[in-house]
């Protein structure tokens, strides 16, 4: 099974919605899924990524998009009175491990200062759980670090349509890498579309390949990329 999984327009964060510029990204991001194969495109409930998400149903002939709720953008921040740096962005606080010649691999990074007290590890919690439910219901059972490939896939390639943080949560849990580390590893600019597959083998148990991962197709329209909640 292939997904494609894309991040939102330039949005309007306080409205919630693209603004004019993201409207083109999403359009953009559509011409480019065009030829793509997907049949079935599921959402973010959130509203620029639903917004996104539309413009590649319609250019496909997709009449329904399916919300899933898991994949909403997470929040941050302290979970207590407690002082917490970058306000527990979890964007600038790698880049404050980076300057700071920290380390972005440490598996325990959930206990470390502002991380374990920070909303973060909830709301991240929330992804990783639905985000296995979603792949269960798509024929692959999560086990240990690996995919068991179950008896019946429903389709052979489908669409995600979300956000930075959420996603890059999306990508820690699928390859097992700590979450400072994929976010110092990936750039994910406006709709960015990164391609995973799972290998269709019965039985057996699988781990996703990363297939690909681009933005191309908003040159010329590019502009600040920045990460909210």
């Amino acid at each position: 099974m292939r997904i494609y999984f894309v991040r939102h327009g330039h949005p309007d964060y306080t409205k919630d919605c693209l603004t004019e510029l993201g409207h083109k990204h999403a359009a953009a991001a559509a011409e480019r899924l065009k030829d793509s194969g997907i049949e079935r495109i599921y959402s973010s409930t959130m509203g620029r990524a639903w917004q996104t998400a539309e413009h590649t149903a319609k250019k496909l002939g997709i009449d329904e998009i399916t919300p899933c709720e898991f994949a909403r953008e997470i929040s941050w921040g302290a979970m207590n009175d407690e002082p917490i740096e970058e306000k527990g962005h979890p964007w600038l606080l790698t880049a404050k491990t980076i300057r700071e010649g920290g380390t972005l691999s440490d598996q325990a990074w959930r206990t470390r200062e502002n991380y374990c007290n920070n909303k973060l590890l909830q709301t991240t919690a929330h992804v990783i759980e639905g985000l296995d439910a979603w792949l269960e219901s798509l024929g692959y059972r999560r086990e240990g670090e690996f995919y068991r490939v179950m008896e019946k896939q429903p389709y052979k390639t489908v669409a995600l349509f979300g956000h930075g943080t959420a996603s890059a949560t999306v990508f820690s849990h699928l390859f097992n890498i700590p979450l400072p580390q994929i976010i110092g590893l990936l750039y994910i600019d406006y709709t960015c579309v990164i391609v995973v597959e799972l290998p269709d083998r019965p039985g057996e148990l699988v781990f996703p390949k990363l297939v690909s991962t681009d933005a191309h197709h908003i040159a010329g329209l590019e502009i600040e990329n920045v990460y909210g909640n």
